[in-house]
């Protein structure tokens, strides 16, 4: 058995490469499906959603399941368009093999960067495929040339292409009889692998066909080099070469079906009638309908749920099963906590990590609707369900709801879903950039039981320090366990963190470290309410004294237009607030690189079309945050505000029977 997701990039300019009808096709080739759907026409398999056929993209990830001769292939379908890069996230740690689709028309784009730094980073085995071949304009050895400078130098072309640009384009395979791939295949994989080298040294004729194919599977394997394929995914020019390389050239899944269950949730969605269900790939062991399941978050939150149903895929369609067994991928019903990012079984998974840069956008959503909006906040709710990267912010005073996103296709595309899936249509109140405020130096605070100004039956200290960049938020005790009991420990810490989503400024406050220096409480009449009540003015007052800093998100781009136009575009940078390197030029084209924050990024998006002729070509990647030169921005505080004692006091506290108790 194998799995297989295969991942596509895409960009602001929404040209499409091809990857879901690549789907088709490899699902055509094994015999899963009689007839080829087309994206146009939105028959198939993958893109299920309506709005995903109407604007012919995938913006769902899709599981289906085909048998290449004696090969298992577990195929995920991911999006192509980097406003949906969360979908992509949630796969990567599910993966044994990827195909990366490029076109062989608009080439390397700057998405398809993004992604094979992150598949190379993990160690994720990558083919290329360069679909296309029978459109105008396609290209061979200028796409070859722009992979190995824009993608990777490690790369193999392994099979020849004739008659570009036409429907009868064809493609044929190299094989030892090629002398000229005999020799890159050498020149590429001894440099990797200094017994080969030491070999061909002592006798070329030692490095024969089978050892060189044998040398190229075991490098391919550890995302050394990467093989590329030329056809297209219309005609099935090139497909059966495709099928043997992922057959080939990418590992096999390991796993056994007899050990501990084992797995990571990828995926939730939600049937029709409103049930949650969970798209699991399963490592090892095997997970059975009816059998009580425990699954854990990467927050370390644990749960358990019985399994009432087991679905798993075959031959391009999900059937029901009773049970999904390592190795191959499986949709749970009946588990009601379950959330993406979950481990199935004992033993957690290492899934809290990031591999993709979070969200850097914000807009306000207001439903047309007065009466629509308990609607709204249920709606959004699932599709935070759904999306774990794409967080909502609310604000009850208020009445705001904030939604995180990546760009303005995502945003076009949650306005359509909330209208066709739940029925509550919205307006985005503009769009600004998500910051970040740090620590600025370390800060303390105290307030204890039966001392005024505490209303609360609670003591709790807080100190707040500095720590590394990228290092998230970490909590600490400096007194005794026993000192109260964990329910009142946890209130502590959980509210600490949940208080911390709002810095001096408004902004989610990151990279420090909280450390609880005091505890006390009445063991008679003492709850954990009184402890999530003080504990916000407390490390709020920690945070006044420590003083915080407000971080912009940064990106790196590399801005390729016409020459002629550079000078005009230079003083667009500036205003941008942008510092780009000396520029380049290649004949009649001139490259820019440098950084600039992020808000000039999508601006630069929306202006480079008319700039340059629709000639311009932006590529940018997440750099990190920086501090904000200049007035730092501020973003309205949400609920019950610890900034403002008196304030926040009249809204959480009231008297109840001669004393101070938490408001319900």
């Amino acid at each position: 058995m194998k799995l297989r997701a295969h991942v596509e990039p895409g960009n602001p300019g929404a040209c499409r490469r091809g990857k879901t009808s690549l789907t088709e096709r490899l699902l055509h080739t094994a015999g899963a499906i009689d007839a080829i759907g087309s994206v146009d026409d939105g028959s198939t398999r993958t893109d299920t959603l309506a709005l995903e056929r109407r604007r012919g993209i995938t913006i769902k990830s899709a599981v289906v399941s085909f048998t290449l001769g004696a090969t298992r292939v577990n195929l995920i379908d991911t999006p192509g368009h980097p406003d949906f890069i969360a979908e992509v996230e949630r796969v990567l740690g599910v993966l044994d093999g990827a195909v990366l689709v490029v076109s062989s028309v608009e080439g390397v784009q700057a998405q398809t960067r993004v992604l094979l730094r992150t598949l190379r980073r993990l160690g994720i085995p990558t083919l290329l495929f360069a679909n296309k071949t029978d459109r105008p304009g396609a290209r061979y050895d200028s796409l070859l040339t722009s992979i190995a400078e824009r993608l990777s130098p490690h790369i193999v072309a392994m099979g020849s292409a004739r008659g570009l640009g036409t429907r009868s384009a064809t493609t044929t395979p190299f094989t030892g009889a090629d002398p000229g791939f005999t020799g890159a295949l050498t020149d590429l994989l001894t440099r990797h692998d200094d017994e080969l080298l030491s070999a061909y040294v002592d006798d070329p004729a030692a490095l024969t066909h089978a050892r060189l194919l044998g040398a190229l599977a075991e490098q391919t394997a550890r995302c050394l080099v990467h093989p590329v394929f030329f056809g297209s995914a219309a005609t099935g020019a090139g497909i059966d070469a495709l099928v043997e390389g992922v057959t080939k050239l990418l590992p096999p899944a390991t796993g056994d079906p007899r050990a501990p269950a084992r797995g990571t949730v990828f995926k939730v969605d939600r049937t029709a009638n409103g049930e949650r269900t969970a798209y699991v790939r399963m490592a090892e062991g095997t997970v059975r309908a009816r059998e009580v399941l425990r699954f854990r978050g990467p927050d370390g939150r644990e749960s358990k749920g019985r399994v009432t149903a087991v679905g798993v895929f075959e031959n391009g369609a999900e059937v029901p099963a009773s049970a999904v067994r390592a190795g191959r991928i499986g949709r749970l019903k009946g588990l009601t906590g379950i959330r993406i990012g979950d481990s199935i079984g004992a033993e957690r998974a290492d899934t809290g990590h990031r591999h993709f840069a979070p969200p850097t956008l914000e807009a306000v959503v207001v439903p047309r609707r007065t009466e629509d909006r308990g609607a709204l906040h249920i709606a959004l709710g699932r599709l935070a369900d759904q999306d774990p990267l794409i967080a909502v912010r609310r604000d009850d005073l208020r009445g705001e709801v904030s939604l995180s996103l990546y760009g303005e296709v995502q945003k076009e595309v949650v306005r359509a879903t909330l209208a066709e899936e739940f029925g509550v249509d919205v307006d985005f109140l503009g769009t600004t950039t998500i910051c970040r405020e740090r620590p600025a130096g370390p800060g303390a605070a105290a307030e204890f039981i039966g001392t005024a100004p505490n209303p609360f039956l609670a003591t709790v200290g807080l100190r707040v320090d500095p720590a590394p960049h990228g290092s998230g938020v970490e909590f600490r005790r400096a007194v005794e366990l026993g000192s109260m009991p964990p329910a009142l420990m946890r209130a502590v810490e959980e509210t600490a963190r949940a208080t911390l989503a709002r810095g001096m400024r408004g902004w989610e406050v990151t990279d420090c470290v909280v450390t609880q220096t005091h505890s006390g409480y009445d063991s008679v009449s003492s709850t954990a309410g009184d402890f999530r009540g003080l504990t916000p003015l407390v490390l709020t007052d920690a945070l006044r004294r420590a003083g915080t800093r407000v971080y912009e998100p940064m990106h790196r781009f590399r801005l390729e237009a016409p020459a002629d136009l550079l000078g005009a575009l230079l003083p667009v940078l500036a205003r941008l607030r942008a510092e780009p390197g000396p520029p380049g030029t290649h004949g009649r084209l001139s490259t820019v690189e440098g950084e600039m924050p992020a808000a000039g990024v999508h601006e630069l998006q929306r202006l480079l079309p008319g700039a340059t002729r629709g000639e311009g070509v932006l590529e940018s990647s997440f750099a990190g945050h920086r501090p904000v030169t200049g007035p730092a921005p501020e973003r309205p505080r949400t609920g019950h505000d610890p900034l403002h004692r008196e304030e926040y006091l009249l809204r959480t506290v009231r008297r109840v029977a001669g004393r101070t108790s938490p408001a319900t």
